[in-house]
């Protein structure tokens, strides 16, 4: 793994998108990529100097080798297994959302407290009482875990998730919730997202 800036990584996935959308090209050119980033041709061809990828001059890239390459870089060249804690509304929707797979997450086991949900499907992955999660974890079941729980719960199962191994976390929680440097978490707040975009809107 390189050592990439926060914003060259935040790039990476639209990049890998583009080129996975258009599965017949052998070629992309950095304006095609930078229109999907949002960035300009210049900041693409630093992004992936930095990968130690380089293009040709009036070709482009080859498409194949960049995303294996940008597979790599971010880990999931590999199937990653991931666990969804909270079975409510957000928590059935993310397990319903195709796109996951698509990009190579695989959803394989989703936990809740409701006495009422534990042991219902979500497609074909059955509910599990939360208790069953720490034990699930340490013997690898799954090795990312996104948190769709109330504020009060999220810092509860974080520290559970960690002390079970889980060094990814995707927080849809409407707290922060505090790891130590080895875990990576990404916060994603709606609430605050939409307060944000009402400001532009």
């Amino acid at each position: 793994m390189s050592e990439l800036s926060r914003a060259t990584v935040s790039r990476l996935p639209r990049y890998l998108r583009l080129i996975e959308d258009s599965a017949d090209s052998r070629t992309v050119s950095s304006e095609a990529l930078a229109a999907a980033a949002g960035v300009n041709a210049a900041n693409v061809r630093r992004d992936l100097s930095d990968l130690g990828f380089q293009g040709t001059r009036g070709v482009g890239y080859s498409a194949p080798a960049l995303r294996d390459r940008i597979r790599r870089e971010l880990g999931i060249e590999r199937r990653r297994k991931v666990a969804i804690i909270g079975a409510g509304n957000l928590g059935t929707a993310l397990a319903r959302y195709s796109g996951l797979s698509k990009r190579g997450f695989d959803v394989v086991a989703i936990y809740d407290v409701d006495a009422g949900r534990i042991g219902q499907l979500i497609g074909d992955v059955k509910i599990q009482d939360l208790e069953e999660m720490p034990s699930d974890c340490s013997f690898g079941c799954f090795d990312m875990a996104i948190l769709a729980v109330p504020a009060s719960s999220a810092q509860p199962v974080t520290d559970d998730l960690v002390a079970a191994g889980i060094a990814s976390i995707l927080n849809f929680a409407p707290i922060r919730v505090t790891v130590p440097d080895t875990v990576a978490v990404r916060q994603v707040d709606l609430s605050t997202e939409l307060q944000i975009l009402s400001y532009y809107g």
